[in-house]
Formats: C-alpha cells, sequence, structure tokens
C-alpha cells in the first residue's frame, strides 16, 4: 500500500501505528501520510474519512493548481512545492494534497518530495505545538513548503544576475537568449505555485477565529504568510526583469544586425566605387586603343599605296606614267581624309 505513515497522537505524542489508514478511536489527532496511492486506496482512505468526492477525484487526478477549498468540516489543500534540480539545472515541481478535519490530517503526495517524514520528526519533537490539533499540521506542512521556495529564489536571482551581468557586457550570444527563455519558463511555473499561497494563508486566518484555531498555529500562519508575499514579490519581480531582459537583449541583436549590415553596405559601396574606377579606367584605355588604332589605319593608307609603289617590278605600266606620281598622292591624301571622316563620325577620334 502506499502508506507511508500512520499515527495517532495524543497530547502531541504518538500513541499508536495503526497499519491501515482508520479514524482514531481515541486520542486527539491521526495524520495519515500517503503517497502516489491507487484509486482503490485513496477511496477507501476516503469512505472511512468521509471526504468530499470532488476533493478525492482532484486528488486521484494530480496535477492540480495550489488552492484551498472547503466541504463542510474538512479542508482540502493543494500545494505546491518545489525544489532545484541541479543536474539538470532547472525548477521541479511536486504536489501535496492535505485533507484537513477536526481530528485527523490526510496527506496525500505525487512527489518524493518534500520530505513530509522529516517535517514529522521534528513536528513530534515539539509535542505542545502538534498537540494543538490538525491545524497545528497544516500551518507546519504551509512552513515546509513556502521555506523550501527561498533556495529556489536565491538561485533564480543568481541567475538573473548572470544574464543581466552578460547583456550589459554588450553579449549577444544566442545561448543568452535561450537561457532568458528558459528562465522566464521556470519563473511562470514558479510564480503559478506561489502566487495562491497568500490567499490560501489569508483565508485560513479569517476561518480562525470561527474554528477556533490556536493562538500559536495563528502566529505560525502569520509567519507563513509573510514569508509567502515575499516569495511572491520577489518571483513578480523577476518575471518582470526577465521581461525586461529578453527586450533587451533583442534590441543588442537588432543593433548588431545593423551594424552588420552597415559594414556589409559600406563594404559594397566601397567595392561599387571600386569598381566603377575600374570601369572608368577600362574605358579611357578603350578610347586611347580606339584613337591609337585609328591613326594607324589612317598613316597605314598611304603606306600601302607608297608600299604598291616600291616594288620596283619591270612590268609596271605605273612607274613609267607620267601622271602616276600626283594621282598616288591624291590617293593617298583622299583615302587618310576619308578614314579620318569615318573614324570620326563613330567618335574614334
Amino acid at each position: 500500500m502506499a502508506l507511508i505513515d500512520n499515527a495517532v497522537y495524543v497530547g502531541g505524542r504518538r500513541v499508536d501505528s495503526p497499519s491501515t489508514p482508520s479514524r482514531p478511536t481515541r486520542g486527539d489527532l491521526a495524520w495519515i501520510g500517503l503517497l502516489r496511492p491507487d484509486p482503490s486506496e485513496l477511496a477507501a482512505v476516503a469512505t472511512e474519512f468521509d471526504l468530499h468526492e470532488n476533493a478525492v477525484e482532484d486528488a486521484r487526478k494530480g496535477h492540480q493548481r495550489a488552492k484551498l477549498e472547503r466541504y463542510g468540516d474538512t479542508l482540502f489543500l493543494v500545494l505546491r512545492p518545489a525544489w532545484y534540480d541541479r543536474a539538470a539545472a532547472e525548477v521541479r515541481f511536486g504536489e501535496v494534497h492535505l485533507f484537513v478535519g477536526a481530528r485527523f490530517v490526510v496527506s496525500v503526495r505525487h512527489a518524493e518530495r518534500p520530505d513530509l517524514a522529516a517535517l514529522r520528526a521534528r513536528c513530534e519533537a515539539d509535542p505542545d505545538f502538534l498537540a494543538r490539533g490538525s491545524e497545528a499540521v497544516t500551518a507546519a506542512v504551509l512552513d515546509e513548503v513556502v521555506d523550501g521556495y527561498a533556495p529556489i529564489v536565491e538561485i533564480l536571482q543568481e541567475e538573473i544576475d548572470a544574464i543581466e551581468d552578460q547583456l550589459f557586457a554588450g553579449q549577444v550570444d544566442p545561448g543568452v537568449s535561450k537561457r532568458i527563455y528558459q528562465l522566464l519558463s521556470e519563473v511562470l511555473g514558479f510564480q503559478r505555485a506561489t502566487s495562491p499561497v497568500p490567499a490560501m494563508v489569508k483565508g485560513l486566518l479569517r476561518g480562525a477565529d470561527k474554528y477556533g484555531v490556536d493562538e500559536e498555529v495563528q502566529h505560525r500562519l502569520r509567519n507563513v504568510l509573510d514569508h509567502a508575499l515575499r516569495v511572491t514579490e520577489r518571483v513578480d519581480s523577476f518575471r518582470a526583469l526577465l521581461e525586461n531582459a529578453l527586450t533587451l537583449h533583442s534590441t543588442l541583436v537588432t543593433q548588431e544586425q545593423n551594424e552588420a549590415m552597415r559594414r556589409m553596405t559600406s563594404a559594397s559601396l566601397a567595392q561599387g566605387e571600386e569598381s566603377r574606377q575600374l570601369a572608368r579606367a577600362a574605358h579611357r584605355q578603350g578610347e586611347e586603343v580606339k584613337k591609337i588604332s585609328s591613326w594607324a589605319a589612317i598613316l597605314f593608307a598611304p603606306g600601302l599605296i607608297a608600299g604598291i609603289y616600291g616594288m620596283n617590278f619591270d612590268d609596271m605600266p605605273e612607274l613609267h606614267w607620267r601622271f602616276g606620281y600626283p594621282i598616288a598622292i591624291v590617293a593617298m591624301l583622299v583615302l587618310m581624309a576619308l578614314l579620318w571622316a569615318v573614324f570620326r563620325k563613330r567618335d574614334w577620334l
């Protein structure tokens, strides 16, 4: 059976440890501790202590939000204890259900933590407080759960401080953004676990006089309320800090991207300017080549005619022609002028 411990107390001292959960036939208080009971086991306890079916259904299903409800003379509390798993570097959450009656407390856990056995031992070491009844056990469990939040608050504060140091140092490592999202998710889960606790404790204190809750128990509840308010206030501030850190990181990333784009644009402009200079130089070189080629062609024309006349063959009638020389000169000049006009029209000269 999922029964972890079952004790009957008289005057705050254990007088019996029954093997099965049952209403105490003698004594002031029965405290039954269950760990992951199956439906039949939980149904047996519900029948024995006349627990409301809605509360039993919540305890059977688990995965409930933190809350306080009253069913007749029985209180039903759902608490979400938390602890930090250093191996996984994340916050873990458990679930504790408390059924609190005039002379009994039934605790149902869905996780190994918190260790209510250690809490029971501390309560048994203080029989004067335990003798104050089921409300004293309820206050002790609340105190245990809320005290367990304090180390997580400090660890989250350290993580957030480290992220802020990175951001203010101007680091835009993508891992920072991932860690912010992870922390924000953990903080939101932690906020869901802790934020209902102050209202729950206030509800218990409001009904304290009506149900005759001992003054010492009320004092402890007020102490729990003070701690719970401090935790919730810090968790609220963590959420705001992480949301601001996420915004800041996004801004830094955007600035870094803009700066990289600016550098790329500057490099592109410089490369474009260099290309334009090279193009202008190539254009100038081409213009010079065209001019040189044009003048070379113009000067080649008379050289061609002169070369033909300079071959000195015996059977060249032009060599003995009376008008050969002036015609050759005129032909040279006409051909040169024609070539000059053609090249000029094409803007080569």
